[in-house]
């Protein structure tokens, strides 16, 4: 069974220092399933103009999840009647050796990766989020300045995913292909 990890367990969650980061985008999502269509959209619209639309299936798919999760499970029943936020938040953050996905919502809930039976369609989600992203996990968000003390504004859940590192390639004709000896001027060939 999958565990989730909490803010300073192992792997460390992703890092929260602002002025590391090479680029972030975040949409609010209504409390609607059909939001996951649209969390897709704007995931592959932002991995695009990042230039890492090759991620776009990996990540896709743990966004999906994870704003499915947040949708399913962190949503109060009625929450006009409770007169919560329910708006659910996703980011993505992206520095030179990692992009992180995060959905904030307003419970307080820990996630849970469940046993789903070989033939439910769902209940797979968290072992998705841990198969195609390189860790995850998940830390209560952050109170609004001005809140009393301890005061928790629901969580995020998070999946990290590593990026190759950049390496410019020179063209081709930056490294003109040497010629044999025999067609060298000057050059004795022996027939080899």
């Amino acid at each position: 069974m999958l565990e989730p990890l909490r803010q300073g367990g192992p792997p460390p969650p992703p890092p929260i220092d602002p002025s590391a980061v090479a680029g972030s985008a975040s949409c609010t999502l209504p409390p609607r399933y059909e939001a996951v269509g649209g969390a897709r959209t704007f995931t592959r619209t932002t991995l695009t103009s990042w230039d890492l639309g090759e991620r776009f299936d990996d990540v896709a798919l743990v966004v999906s999840e994870l704003v499915t999760n947040a949708l399913r499970h962190a949503l109060p029943a009625d929450p006009a009647r409770q007169g919560l936020d329910c708006s659910v938040r996703l980011h993505l953050m992206r520095w030179t050796s990692r992009l992180v996905c995060a959905v904030r919502d307003p419970s307080q809930e820990s996630p849970v990766a469940g046993e789903a039976a070989d033939c439910a369609e769902s209940g797979r989600g968290l072992f998705l989020v841990e198969s195609f992203s390189d860790s995850w996990g998940w830390h209560p968000s952050p109170a609004p300045a001005g809140d009393a003390p301890g005061a928790s504004r629901g969580k995020v859940v998070w999946a990290l995913f590593r990026l190759p590192d950049q390496i410019t390639v020179a063209p081709a004709h930056a490294f003109p292909r040497p010629r044999s000896a025999a067609a060298r001027p000057g050059t004795v060939s022996d027939g080899v």
